[in-house]
C-alpha cells in the first residue's frame, strides 16, 4: 500500500503573513491539529500545529493576531505518494514524528497522520510498533 490511499489529499492551508488565529479557525473547522504553511505559488514552507501555537504563542502571551511565521515548525521530514506506508511508518518513528506532508515538487497535496496509517493498517502492528518508537523520547512524568 502507498501514502496516496491513506493521505488526508488536499488539505486547507495558510500563508506565513496569515494569522495564528486563522490557523487555529481551520484546525476547528477542519478538526484537525495541523495546517500546512505555503508560500505564493502554493510551495510548502512549514506546518503549524495545535502545539506550536499553544506552546509558542499562548504560553507566553503572545496575540493571536500575530503571523503564523512566527510560529510555524520548519518542514524538514516529508513523504511523497508513491512512498509506502511501510517506509513511512519507519520514517516517523525514525523521525519521532505523527504526522508528515505529502509533497510533489515542492508542493502540498496531502497530509499522512499516525491516525492514517492506524485507521487503514489497524491489523498491522506495523502501526503500533511505530507509535512505541516515537513515543519512545516522550517523558513520562
Amino acid at each position: 500500500m502507498n501514502v496516496r490511499e491513506v493521505m488526508t489529499p488536499d488539505p486547507r492551508t495558510v500563508m506565513a503573513d496569515d494569522s495564528i488565529q486563522d490557523a487555529a479557525k481551520i484546525m476547528r473547522e477542519e478538526d484537525t491539529g495541523v495546517v500546512p504553511v505555503v508560500a505564493i505559488g502554493g510551495h510548502l514552507i512549514g506546518i503549524v500545529t495545535d502545539r506550536d501555537i499553544v506552546l509558542r504563542s499562548v504560553a507566553d502571551g503572545d496575540s493571536p493576531k500575530n503571523h503564523v511565521q512566527e510560529i510555524l515548525t520548519k518542514i524538514v521530514f516529508i513523504t511523497t505518494p508513491e512512498m509506502s506506508t511501510k517506509d513511512c511508518a519507519k520514517l516517523m518513528a525514525e523521525h519521532q514524528v505523527r504526522r508528515l506532508p505529502v509533497v510533489v515538487n515542492g508542493r502540498i497535496v496531502g497530509i499522512v497522520s499516525l491516525g492514517d496509517l492506524a485507521v487503514r493498517e489497524g491489523k498491522d502492528s506495523r502501526v503500533g510498533d511505530t507509535l512505541e518508537d516515537i513515543s519512545e523520547g516522550v517523558k513520562v512524568h
